[in-house]
């Protein structure tokens, strides 16, 4: 017996995915390329190493950068390549089962947790703001919000009308949403780091 296929076809989300995707593996590029010049040289200059505060050296060189043993962009590498072939496959006519949604947005919960803790490592252990990491923060975030506010719309994720209502509202105004997020953040960087006073 066959697995029964979602009868969706997200153009939107699809594109979305593949522009996030291409973003975040460029990030995770850029940092695994500064990973390995500090590799040769402790003391290089990095091109993302702005000031005392925006800088990636500091976050590179900590045990927070380096989380399952090895430097956390090659997580990055392997992991945005999902959402553009899944970007890539939906713009192409797939159409996957209902356990490939799930398990794509369990992904993706994951790696927004993950971010989090990133971001508060940052901010409130490491005292700095790395730029090619903030990239990576900017298009999981939204990422997240897009892929869960599909399932969640679509039923794929089992829902009440009323959360499948909010998620359609969600899923229309995701660039406000995404945008508060980034103000919250913004804001507690503010608080802890005092930002503005390094620009």
């Amino acid at each position: 017996m066959s697995t029964p296929v979602i009868d969706v076809r997200p153009r939107g989300l699809a594109i979305f995915l593949i522009v996030a995707g291409v973003i975040g593996w460029i990030a995770a590029f850029a940092l695994t390329l500064d990973k390995f010049q500090l590799l040769q040289d402790p003391n290089a200059q990095l091109g993302c190493n702005l000031s005392i505060l925006v800088q990636c050296g500091v976050n590179l060189n900590s045990w927070q950068g380096a989380i399952l043993g090895f430097p956390n962009p090659i997580i990055g590498l392997a992991a945005w390549i999902a959402p553009i072939a899944v970007g890539v496959a939906v713009l192409a006519g797939a159409q996957f089962a209902r356990w490939f949604w799930i398990a794509f947005n369990i992904g993706f919960l994951g790696a927004l947790g993950f971010v989090i803790w990133l971001i508060s490592q940052s901010i409130f252990v490491l005292g700095t703001l790395c730029p090619w990491c903030m990239v990576t923060w900017s298009v999981t975030i939204p990422s997240f919000i897009a892929v869960t506010s599909f399932t969640l719309r679509n039923g794929i994720i089992p829902a009440s009308p009323a959360v499948r209502r909010i998620a359609g509202v969600v899923s229309s105004w995701i660039v406000v949403v995404t945008l508060g997020c980034y103000l919250v953040v913004a804001v507690i960087a503010q608080l802890r780091l005092d930002v503005l006073s390094y620009l």
